[in-house]
């Protein structure tokens, strides 16, 4: 092949890869429209443009940060976390500092070819000879989220009402199951550019099974393993909140799926599809187990953030050091073919034992920034509205008012809201019956 034939083949294999990457940006981007519908639809209809706020400044915020500061994006989890009682202030100063700074630190060192802990690291001993395999970020993105909000809304307090004076739970429901399932479909959506997006790249040879396998493979593999498991979650919350609760719920089923989604991101790419079945099945009772610890012990999160962002993810880094696949982790991370893989693969510990030190060192860092910053507004009374400002929602009291007409349970006592009241028609001597509201 002459020299102009190898311009041509390598100005073509950059201009695919690139295509590929920016359509798997704009996948990841409509994520934010998900978690948009998924916030507003899980927090009372008087808080709506409140939390509709927080999330297009989620992707305003972010995208200005990742260029002024560093390597992170904002994903809407910590304000989902403590909605329907926090200052904007507040948001403004936590949401600047978690994205310009606290993100960025982790997804260097887990992430960055020179992190001290990261699989793809170029050179020098790997963490226990492996590294932290976290190929999409359930440590790096999903787990800093969760533990960042579990900062935040314990350090706030549960919502007025949440629960009684004597320590019942009492359901504050959101204000529109269809809002929810429309920001689960979206998010689903987005997720096939979120894992097989992580690889930047897609023409690439391996050169191991012939010229009709290569990263396109491995990028379809992911997309199967990405759907398995939040599919299985999903299954599995139904039929497991049928059991416990006994009702069949549609914005369990959508936590469960997204629960199994963030589990699935750490080792999407380097697990075989049964095991990501196996991943979603845990990942479904990591939730609902953490939900049930959070009304023992009196927690609130309105959109269930910490439990699934921070406690899913968790378990999603500690299945990728159990099921790691071989062959599939030394052709992602090429270069090191004595490298530890999963422990019930056959690989042994160590990978298992780098990503628990992930788990700790996340845990750690994101403790040791964001507590003392929710902690600090807190005592300068910055991070929570007014007992006033609370109950009568903050679309009227503090963004100019309300988002749409509505009725809400907890002022329409007794279910009004289906009654049917009579009006008397004008200028008629007989009222018609037929007529009604």
């Amino acid at each position: 092949m002459d020299d102009n034939s190898l311009q041509i083949l390598s100005a073509a294999t950059y201009a695919i890869d690139n295509t590929y990457l920016l359509f798997s940006a704009y996948l990841v981007f409509a994520m934010q429209l998900g978690f948009a519908m998924l916030c507003a639809g899980s927090v009372r209809a008087k808080n709506t443009m409140n939390i509709m706020l927080t999330n297009v400044l989620d992707a305003a915020a972010g995208g200005l940060s990742y260029y002024l500061f560093g390597y992170a994006f904002a994903f809407g989890i910590t304000s989902g976390s403590i909605a329907e009682r926090t200052q904007f202030v507040a948001y403004l100063i936590y949401s600047s500092f978690l994205t310009g700074f606290v993100y960025p630190v982790v997804s260097h060192w887990f992430w960055s070819g020179d992190g001290w802990a990261g699989a793809a690291k170029s050179d020098g001993d790997l963490l226990f000879g492996s590294g932290v395999i976290d190929f999409a970020g359930s440590g790096v993105v999903h787990m800093v989220g969760g533990i960042a909000g579990l900062w935040g809304a314990f350090i706030e307090g549960p919502r007025i009402g949440r629960f009684d004076r004597t320590g019942r739970s009492v359901a504050l429901r959101g204000h529109s199951a269809s809002l929810v399932v429309l920001g689960s479909f979206l998010l689903w959506f987005g997720w096939y550019g979120f894992n097989p997006g992580s690889f930047l790249t897609i023409l690439k040879s391996y050169g191991t099974k012939g010229a009709y396998y290569g990263q396109w493979s491995a990028v379809g593999r992911t997309a199967v393993t990405t759907t398995l498991a939040g599919s299985t979650a999903a299954l599995t919350t139904l039929f497991g909140k049928r059991f416990l609760a006994g009702h069949w719920n549609v914005i369990d089923v959508c936590n469960g799926l997204l629960g199994g989604f963030a589990a699935i991101t750490s080792g999407c790419a380097v697990v075989e599809p049964w095991a990501a079945i196996i991943c979603g099945f845990v990942a479904a009772w990591v939730l609902i187990g953490l939900n049930k610890l959070a009304e023992k012990l009196k927690y609130d999160d309105p959109l269930e953030a910490a439990q699934l962002h921070g406690g899913c993810g968790a378990w999603g880094v500690l299945f990728t050091g159990l099921f790691a696949n071989k062959g599939y982790v030394n052709e992602v991370y090429p270069g090191r073919p004595d490298r530890p893989y999963g422990l019930f693969m056959g690989g042994g510990g160590r990978l298992l034992g780098a990503q628990m030190i992930q788990i700790l060192v996340i845990i750690g860092w994101v403790t040791a920034t964001m507590a003392p910053l929710f902690l600090a507004l807190h005592k300068l009374k910055l991070l929570r509205v007014s007992s006033e400002d609370e109950m009568a929602g903050m679309d009227m009291t503090r963004h100019g008012g309300m988002a749409y007409i509505y009725h809400d349970e907890e002022e329409n006592s007794n279910w009004s809201q289906f009654k049917m009241s009579r009006i008397e028609p004008r200028n008629t001597s007989t009222p018609d019956p037929t007529v009604h509201l």
